[in-house]
């Protein structure tokens, strides 16, 4: 069921700030709570699908995974596409042909570990040299988010740190674990909330301590220059890709398809299959 938005202007200056500051931003009660109802129902269906299909579901370290969908997967993905919030972020930092290149979820059940600091893949040369973003990932959460749960935590700032001479470009030594600790905001967001941060900034999931897996559903984003869609393979039907408005069809990097193949996940995270202790 599509929502209806209201109209409204959002400060650049503002999203430029904090994207480029701290890192991450984030608008309160962008959807009501029973579309995000509707939203976590698909996710846990979706995971059930993907856990039987080789590679569907990536585990993220113990009781954590991650899965990869096609956007006609997901009843509410033109709402977000349309969003007004999401269009005037995605229009700041990533300009007017931004692509909508990665929409999947995470989700940290019962028993999941607190992950190793790491940023979800290594900075592009228009970051590490160029101090620019050039990718986003918007963040929805499927639940109401309580602190035993496992809090998502960031380190403001850390998008610009420079990690080319440790693993993958991605882990920082644990040495430096202290300062991300001293400097780690956890984030408790709750349904209706919709987040935008740079995927480099320093970040990690904590232990879900709760009786409740705490799904999130993810909206990767690029800038014309990124190339992070090569790490996956969205799909849409001819017909589902035609009938989309066209604020959303004209930003979907996709594959045209007859008929929707199951993804195949190629974005392994080694590091953080084991838990940081």
């Amino acid at each position: 069921m599509a929502i209806a938005h209201e109209s409204g202007s959002y400060d650049q200056s503002e999203i430029m700030g904090g994207l480029y500051g701290a890192g991450i931003i984030a608008i309160q009660g962008a959807f009501p709570r029973p579309w995000v109802e509707r939203m976590r129902a698909e996710i846990m269906a979706l995971f059930d699908e993907a856990r039987a299909i080789p590679r569907g579901a990536l585990p993220r370290g113990p009781e954590r995974f991650y899965v990869e969908v096609h956007p006609e997967r997901i009843g509410g993905f033109v709402d977000i596409a349309v969003h007004p919030w999401f269009v005037a972020v995605c229009e700041a930092v990533l300009g007017p042909d931004y692509r909508i290149v990665e929409i999947g979820f995470d989700i940290p059940f019962p028993g999941a570990a607190d992950q190793p600091w790491h940023r979800d893949f290594p900075s592009p040369e228009a970051t590490l040299k160029g101090r620019r973003l050039n990718s986003l990932a918007f963040n929805l959460s499927a639940v109401d988010t309580i602190p035993e749960m496992g809090a998502f935590e960031i380190a403001p700032g850390t998008q610009w740190d420079d990690l080319s001479d440790c693993p993958n470009a991605m882990f920082p030594p644990e040495s430096l674990w202290p300062r991300y600790a001293a400097r780690s905001t956890p984030k408790l967001a709750q349904m209706g909330d919709i987040s935008a941060r740079s995927a480099l900034t320093i970040h990690r999931g904590t232990a879900n301590r709760s009786a409740s897996p705490r799904p999130v559903l993810v909206v990767g984003v690029d800038a014309p220059d990124a190339t992070n869609s090569a790490h996956h393979d969205m799909q849409a039907t001819r017909a589902y890709f035609q009938s989309l408005p066209p604020r959303a069809r004209d930003h979907l990097a996709c594959r045209l398809v007859d008929r929707l193949e199951p993804v195949i996940q190629n974005h392994v995270i080694e590091g953080l299959l084991k838990p940081a202790y």
